[in-house]
């Protein structure tokens, strides 16, 4: 087993490039914190990134407290690994749609399914936020 705690490295980047669902927690939220499956896409700047609506719990929780983490784990069969990402986040307003059209095409990998591509219509109709988690400690464990 190996543990480090230095900032995203090329390795990591290319693990959380892959569809896998992260949780997300939020200091804001109840005690003790609910993490959250969501979707997210990593940047090359290493910053970690997802969308929701602009009044969701995540938004308001994080307007009291920017705190936030991901922590994104191996699926079984694989050996084990994880990265955890916490930091502190912004709501951008700009950018979620063409992001969750990014990852809608990610995680569901085919879009010729009629009821995902309602699916994606309905998420475009409404209005989005992207959440930005500006990664400030990075820890993760490998085998």
């Amino acid at each position: 087993m190996s543990t480090d705690d230095s900032p995203l490295t090329a390795q990591d980047i290319e693990f959380l490039k892959r569809p896998l669902h992260g949780f997300l927690t939020m200091a804001g939220g109840p005690v003790p914190p609910q993490p959250r499956p969501v979707w997210f896409e990593v940047t090359d700047e290493g910053k970690v990134q997802l969308f929701t609506a602009p009044d969701s719990l995540k938004v308001r929780y994080l307007r009291r407290d920017p705190r936030a983490s991901l922590v994104v784990a191996a699926p079984v069969g694989e050996r084990e690994r994880w990265v955890s990402v916490a930091g502190h986040a912004t709501v951008e307003p700009e950018g979620a749609h063409e992001l969750s059209v990014r990852l809608a095409a990610r995680y569901w990998e085919s879009d010729e399914d009629p009821a995902r591509a309602d699916d994606l219509a309905e998420i475009l109709a409404t209005d989005q936020v992207r959440l930005v988690i500006h990664p400030e400690t990075v820890k993760r464990v490998t085998f």
